[in-house]
């Protein structure tokens, strides 16, 4: 019997889509990066209407930063946002903070599980694995930001793990568009190694379609 889908919705927190966050303090286009806003809110609203799980993340740190590795530090600071500086938002990438949390356009509803990350991929040192077995799910759709980083770190995890994944060109984003589009590029490679690349509109029609393949 065919397993369920899960909507993952990576890292749209206000460190990232803000004035002030952590990426416009490394000097990225957090305008370039909040333009999948419009295609992940369409995603969510149909994966809620049809019983998808839905499931957010956000990449952040304890507040004593002990799960954030001396080399992480020093990326961070090497871009010019140093992790748990302060800024605007609060102190950067630190859990509890303002600019951590998942931004008001793409607010999770009650019940929706939020699973906070201390790296790139959502499976490292989380129970994602847990929250999608229990849930009976096999298959992914995976949005969210920066499609070069977080949300392709996820699918080698998941890929790695006999998931099958979509991932959804419109509603991902880098700083930077060609980064954004060899990303894409590299999943689609070698007839889809690591999954298909879809937009939004197809995800959209193959889920009306109750399509079980992914």
């Amino acid at each position: 019997m065919a397993g369920g889908w899960a909507l993952l919705v990576i890292d749209m927190q206000r460190d990232f889509c803000a004035p002030g966050g952590y990426a416009d303090q490394a000097g990225m286009d957090i305008a370039a990066l909040r333009e999948p806003i419009p295609q992940i809110q369409r995603l969510l609203q149909a994966a809620r209407a049809h019983g998808h799980t839905v499931i957010h993340t956000r990449e952040g740190h304890r507040t004593d930063l002990s799960d954030c590795s001396p080399a992480k530090l020093e990326r961070s600071a090497a871009a010019g946002a140093p992790i748990g500086s302060a800024g605007p938002l609060g102190r950067l990438l630190v859990r509890g903070e303002y600019g951590h949390d998942i931004i008001d356009e793409l607010t999770p509803l009650s019940g929706e599980p939020v699973v906070d990350k201390p790296g790139y991929g959502a499976f490292h040192q989380t129970d994602l694995g847990l929250i999608l077995g229990n849930a009976g799910v096999d298959r992914l759709v995976l949005t969210g930001i920066t499609t070069e980083v977080c949300v392709h770190s996820t699918l080698r995890e998941a890929v790695d793990r006999g998931y099958r994944c979509i991932t959804v060109g419109d509603a991902c984003a880098a700083s930077d568009p060609d980064i954004h589009h060899a990303a894409l590029a590299m999943t689609r490679g070698e007839g889809n190694i690591l999954g298909r690349v879809c937009d939004t509109d197809e995800v959209l029609r193959l889920w009306a379609s109750g399509t079980e393949a992914a």
